[in-house]
Formats: structure tokens, C-alpha cells, sequence
């Protein structure tokens, strides 16, 4: 069995006295897992790191099998992004995230989004609203979309305010007046044909992560009987560190 394709590290552990375990979201391959061997030398070393795009040879003799990468470096990003805490708490969070995704389940989209974010996880004023959008990707990719393309109540397209808690569909600024209390808030950056490039203030952004958490906890991880990781209110707390500034 071999294929080639190119792949975002999300993980790396060490295996025996030379070797790595990698673990990359491939465009085509999904979330995939392979040993490097010699993966521990110093040549090796500054490539074998999350937030680093590598080219990836794939072979097992079947399919089943965790199988071995050879690499070919890409996208080193790893050694700018090391020098922040947003970052690598980021890294950190992201990669948890594309593990609710079936080991070896194709999802391209997903993969362009991250490689996407690792480019701009460094960017204080923008990275946060990516992930926060990231959080709702997930979501969808798990079977939990969030409609909010329109009002659930009126099917308004404009003045959208609200996430119904119960539904996962948006409500209008005035359709939702009356139940603002019960209703989670819809910052503009998380609308369906945001910017991309949009930075959003720091109460939109904690609107975004209250609104994304809520469905994370109760569709996803309470579903597995798990908490919302420690990894993302890492993250969490280093965009609201990284706001305030130095």
C-alpha cells in the first residue's frame, strides 16, 4: 500500500530511541498516523513539529496497518509560531478538534481551513475569530450544523442576533427581543458570509466562543461523556491575555 499527499502535523510522540509518531489532517486522507523512522535526529527535528506542512509518502503492506511516512518539508511555521502563547496553545486546541474527526475520514475542507489558521495563528486580532469559526466547522462536520443563514421565527436574512439554544438556528434582533435571556448571542463575524479576514472586538469574540462551547459541550464532548478539553480554555486564556497586551 503507498500514497502521497500533504499533511498538517497536529501531533508528534516519540517511538523507541530513534523514531517518531506523527500525526497529520492530509488533504485526501483525512486524520492519518504514521511512523518516521529516524524521526528523533537533529536533521529531522525542526520539520517533525505541529504547525508544520510536510509532504508525505505513505506505505504498509496493508492498509491497516499504522504504516510509515517518509517526509519532504513544505510549510515550516512551526519555529515563527513557537514564539507565541496564542499559538501554541492554539496548535494545541486545533489539534483536539480535528480528533472528533474519524481517524483516516476524508474531510479537504477541513484541511484547508487549518492550514488557513496555522498561517495566521500568531495574529492576535485575527486568530481567535478563526478558531472560533473553526469550533463551528467542527460542529457541522459532526453532524450538528448551525443554520444561521437566516431567522428561524420570520426567516429574516438581516439583524440577526441570536442562536436558539434548542434549535442551533438564528434569530433576529427583533424576533428574539422578547427571549434575549434564553437566547445565545450571534456576533457578526460567526454569520454565514462573514469576512474572513474580519476582527471582531473582544466581546464579539467571547460571544462567538459562549455560543460554539455551548453546542461543543452539549452535542459533542457531553456526548462522550467528557468536559470541554483543558486545551481549549488554554486557549482561551491566552486570546484574552493576548488582548489586553503586554
Amino acid at each position: 500500500m503507498e500514497w502521497r499527499d500533504e499533511g498538517l502535523v497536529i501531533g508528534v510522540r516519540r517511538h523507541g530511541e530513534r523514531s517518531m509518531i506523527i500525526e497529520a489532517m492530509t488533504r485526501v486522507h483525512g486524520r492519518h498516523l504514521g511512523l518516521v523512522r529516524g524521526g528523533r535526529s537533529a536533521r529531522m527535528a525542526a520539520a517533525l513539529q505541529p504547525g508544520n506542512t510536510l509532504g508525505l509518502v505513505w506505505r504498509a503492506r496493508l492498509d491497516e496497518h499504522l504504516g510509515a511516512f517518509a517526509v519532504e518539508p513544505m510549510q515550516l511555521r512551526a519555529g515563527r509560531l513557537m514564539g507565541s502563547a496564542l499559538a501554541l496553545s492554539g496548535l494545541a486546541w486545533l489539534g483536539a478538534l480535528a480528533r472528533l474527526l474519524p481517524e483516516r475520514d476524508p474531510h479537504e475542507a477541513v484541511y484547508e481551513t487549518l492550514t488557513l489558521i496555522a498561517d495566521r495563528l500568531d495574529d492576535s486580532a485575527l486568530a481567535p475569530a478563526l478558531v472560533a469559526r473553526f469550533e463551528a466547522r467542527i460542529l457541522a462536520e459532526c453532524g450538528f450544523r448551525l443554520d444561521l443563514s437566516r431567522c428561524a421565527a420570520t426567516g429574516a436574512l438581516d439583524d440577526l442576533a441570536y442562536v436558539s439554544p434548542k434549535s442551533g438556528r438564528a434569530v433576529s434582533l427583533a424576533a428574539g427581543e422578547a427571549w434575549r435571556d434564553r437566547l445565545l448571542p450571534l456576533p457578526a463575524f460567526l454569520r454565514d458570509g462573514a469576512r474572513l479576514e474580519a476582527r471582531p472586538s473582544a466581546d464579539d469574540i467571547a460571544d462567538g466562543f459562549l455560543t460554539t462551547g455551548f453546542f461543543l459541550l452539549r452535542d459533542v464532548f457531553a456526548a462522550r461523556g467528557e468536559p470541554l478539553p483543558d486545551s481549549r480554555r488554554a486557549f482561551l486564556a491566552a486570546a484574552a491575555k493576548a488582548a489586553v497586551g503586554p
